[in-house]
């Protein structure tokens, strides 16, 4: 196969989860550009209607799906929705995630339950569901999305934290057990993007003075930085990686 081709996903179909906006949005109109058919997540109806209108302007088929993955059983049935509508899913893209800012000594029931269905128990059952496709046919891409908290603890976001250790560690697991049969599992890390999550940080001065000076690309990443490390782990040039967290955070893990 020739080098260029290896980074080719012509005729793939590709499940985004959170693509309503930000980096979701990004990753699928980068998989589209790239030559995937996507279906677009969002947690609410019509939420990924622009991204999909963008998908298609590019060629490509494009389904909107409504899933709110907070609740467990949402993160079965949109596996099966996906199915139906797609014939299979070639790439799956683990990107929705939610965070509750909150002192841990304080940090409430509800938002440590929410964060975590979100951002880890939806990752799990969602590839457990679509890996065991991918399985019979011995081919597929999971690509789930982490972070910096991923390495380090943050401040008052400890379920944010925990659950993003989680799932470095579930690439890692599924990785071991999935790889042997042509199915890669792998993580990409995104550091300081320009998000709904870290608006907070953003209108802070202190904050942002702090972190825009610890990253040496001098610049909070915007969402289309990540998009192209996506597609490379979805495509056939990643064919032999496994298990790997692939940062993106503009050097803040080197400083």
């Amino acid at each position: 196969m020739a080098l260029a081709s290896r980074f080719s996903i012509e005729g793939a179909h590709a499940l985004v989860t959170g693509a309503g906006r930000g980096l979701g949005q990004a990753i699928a109109i980068a998989l589209a550009d790239a030559g995937a058919d996507v279906a677009c997540v969002s947690s609410k109806p019509g939420g990924a209607a622009g991204t999909a209108e963008q998908v298609r302007s590019l060629g490509r088929n494009a389904w909107e799906l409504v899933a709110d993955l907070s609740v467990r059983e949402n993160a079965l049935s949109l596996a099966d929705e996906a199915m139906r509508e797609m014939g299979s899913v070639d790439i799956l893209v683990n990107n929705a995630g939610t965070i509750r800012r909150e002192p841990a000594a304080s940090y409430s029931e509800a938002n440590w339950d929410t964060v975590i269905r979100t951002n880890l128990d939806s990752v799990f059952f969602l590839s457990q569901a679509v890996g065991r496709h991918m399985l019979e046919r011995k081919k597929g891409k999971i690509v789930n999305v982490a972070s910096l908290l991923s390495f380090s603890g943050g401040i008052t976001v400890p379920a944010y934290t925990a659950s993003k250790h989680a799932v470095a560690g579930l690439t890692k697991a599924l990785a071991n057990e999935w790889a042997s049969s042509g199915v890669q599992v792998n993580a990409v890390a995104p550091g300081y993007f320009v998000t709904d999550n870290t608006e907070v940080l953003r209108a802070d001065p202190k904050r942002s003075t702090e972190i825009l000076s610890r990253i040496p690309a001098g610049r909070w990443g915007e969402p289309a930085d990540l998009a192209g490390a996506v597609v490379f782990l979805s495509s056939p040039a990643a064919d032999y990686i496994n298990g790997h967290v692939l940062v993106v955070d503009g050097g803040w893990m080197a400083r």
